[in-house]
């Protein structure tokens, strides 16, 4: 990854972290709303409240920000699927997955499109990242759920393919926000649309895979 300018002198400041901040800031919502082509440094330093030449003391080009961002944002968005427990119980691991991509959609919407965004452009950021930490994270937890199958926990599934339903249905209310709440309607389209989602793909997911929240019964 590469370092902002500040970042690679002797002794950072707390005033040279709250500057990268207050630029990254910035540049999520520029980049959220543009895209990385239609993004320009003058605007991010507009929106971050400082003049270009002082911005690009902390961030030399506009790649150097997009990069960071992106690092931190996958980083972030890999937090839930790293909590998997092999050891827990099937129902409350991708239960709690579900609810936690969802919470993540509604409480990163930018950092959702960010995301959605680069990979649309061809990853050219992450391509690394996606090939190889990424994957590896994503092949240890479809081995849980080979497992789980296997046990007779849950029914036999493509543990791939699950894992990126799962990815799509959530992030589909951060990246098409506007379209959910315009198709929900005023009534439906506050808060607790959140909520009804997750009931809606617990539902969805935890019966496709027939699992069943009744406790097995001691044997005598």
């Amino acid at each position: 990854m590469a370092l902002p300018r500040a970042a690679r002198t002797q002794r950072r400041t707390r005033i040279q972290e709250a500057k990268e901040e207050q630029i990254l800031e910035a540049a999520l919502e520029v980049f959220s709303l543009h895209g990385f082509r239609g993004a320009t440094v003058d605007q991010i330093a507009e929106v971050a409240g400082m003049s270009k030449p002082n911005l690009l003391y902390y961030f030399r080009t506009k790649e150097t920000m997009h990069r960071a961002l992106i690092t931190r944002v996958l980083d972030t968005w890999l937090d839930p699927l790293r909590e998997f427990d092999a050891e827990g119980n099937p129902v409350s691991e991708i239960r709690s997955y579900i609810r936690r991509k969802l919470e993540m959609a509604r409480d990163f919407p930018r950092e959702s499109r960010l995301f959605a965004n680069e990979i649309l452009q061809g990853a050219p950021n992450i391509e690394d990242e996606l090939k190889g930490p990424l994957k590896a994270l994503v092949d240890e937890k479809a081995e849980v759920i080979r497992a789980w199958a296997k046990a007779g926990k849950i029914a036999k599934c493509d543990p791939y393919h699950l894992i990126f339903s799962i990815w799509s249905t959530t992030q589909h209310y951060a990246d098409f926000d506007v379209q959910v709440r315009a198709v929900l309607g005023q009534d439906q389209a506050g808060a607790g649309r959140f909520e009804d989602a997750a009931r809606f793909l617990e539902q969805l997911f935890l019966n496709g895979l027939h699992i069943s929240e009744q406790p097995a019964q001691a044997s005598s």
